[in-house]
């Protein structure tokens, strides 16, 4: 460059010599040059610097699904008969770039009990029932299968009394009162699974903000639908 600029201007103090009445000046070149030099130093050197400054990374991110009895979205179960086993699957997806320890905890609430608050990224305070933990390796997924069944309830005055759920054979006594609902017609509990994942930088488990639920109409027979 340093070379290409000498005889640069050379030629130009020969050539001003010759027509003194050139308005563009020495210097004025100087910048041109130089301009160009700049934008020609960086088109050769933008392999290198993407290489140097990395590109930043898609948005990492967990999933987590609920399929019905053949691994689809379809028939995940809503009129429920006690003592009846129904069975679906727990999907957990894993994006976070890394492998992950994730948590999945199963809990019951009624109508009026704190579902996970999205705005506030916050768990309910309902309490585990069921834990499930697997590790999963970044970019793959993770079907668990999920088999329920409750006991019978006792209705009673606009209110029904579920005793307990079995959950993957394990039974849980819950003694969980939900009122009737007019609007829909039923006793209604809601059955759903939260997500949590350890983060090794503070060493705990923190939850996602991602959770799932199935409405469990325990009202015979029932034809309403909860959204």
């Amino acid at each position: 460059m340093f070379i290409i600029w000498k005889q640069f201007k050379q030629h130009y103090n020969l050539k001003n010599k010759k027509n003194p009445i050139t308005h563009i000046q020495l210097s004025d070149y100087r910048i041109i040059f130089a301009s160009i030099c700049t934008i020609g130093i960086l088109l050769l050197a933008s392999p290198l610097i993407v290489e140097v400054i990395p590109s930043p990374n898609g948005e990492t991110f967990s999933e987590l699904y609920l399929l019905g009895p053949e691994k689809t979205a379809q028939n995940l179960p809503f009129n429920i008969i006690p003592g009846q086993n129904y069975s679906i699957y727990l999907g957990v997806g894993n994006y976070m770039g890394t492998s992950t320890y994730y948590i999945c905890n199963v809990k019951l609430r009624n109508q009026t009990e704190p579902a996970p608050n999205s705005d506030t990224q916050t768990a309910s305070s309902q309490p585990t029932l069921y834990e499930y933990r697997t590790v999963i390796q970044n970019n793959k997924n993770s079907t668990i299968p999920l088999n329920f069944s409750i006991s019978t309830t006792s209705p009673a005055e606009n209110l029904t009394l579920l005793q307990s759920i079995t959950i993957n054979n394990i039974e849980f006594n819950v003694n969980k009162l939900t009122r009737y609902d007019p609007d829909n017609n039923g006793y209604y509990y809601q059955l759903f699974v939260e997500l949590w994942a350890y983060n090794p930088n503070v060493s705990i488990t923190q939850y996602q903000n991602r959770y799932v639920y199935l409405w469990l109409n325990t009202t015979l027979p029932a034809t309403h639908n909860l959204s």
